[in-house]
């Protein structure tokens, strides 16, 4: 575990279960854009790669995030679990957003994850594509924040 005694439940190895709590948490903390408070269940020093773009600590996960929904306007994110092993986890997303001429996006990508003991992510691979789409193609539509239990997920939407 870390020298400063952070933990970020659930801890590895995963169950279904848990690993399945972990990514709704993911995206619940992804969903209420508040890089401060995202960029604390990753370690010091966790390693990301996001499409061309490589972060190395908890306070570059800070300014990633902020610059990120600073541009990426009304942003909604639905994950799902993909696989999982004792300290890993695979999940796919997508997430609409748009950008402050009004153009809409449907973005879809991959992560993979790896977490030290203490329950922090320590790497993060992310691969992801935009694919414009027309206001009336959205799928997203529950208010800003985390959404709602009821709310489909991505197969049941069909992506």
């Amino acid at each position: 575990m870390s020298s400063n005694t952070e933990v970020r439940l659930p801890l590895p190895p995963f169950t279904r279960e848990t690993a399945i709590q972990k990514v709704r948490q993911a995206e619940d903390g992804w969903n209420s854009r508040d890089a401060a408070k995202v960029a604390l269940v990753y370690s010091q020093d966790t390693w990301w790669r996001n499409r061309a773009e490589f972060v190395h600590n908890r306070d570059e996960v800070r300014t990633f995030l902020a610059r990120k929904w600073d541009k990426e306007l009304e942003y909604r994110l639905i994950k799902e679990l993909w696989a999982f092993t004792d300290n890993r986890i695979a999940v796919r997303f997508a997430y609409e957003w748009r950008d402050d001429a009004g153009n809409w996006f449907r973005s879809y990508g991959n992560e993979n994850w790896e977490f030290g003991p203490d329950g922090l992510m320590h790497h993060r691979h992310a691969s992801i594509n935009d694919l414009p789409i027309k206001e009336n193609e959205r799928k997203f539509f529950w208010p800003l924040g985390r959404r709602p239990d009821d709310h489909p997920g991505l197969s049941e939407l069909g992506l």
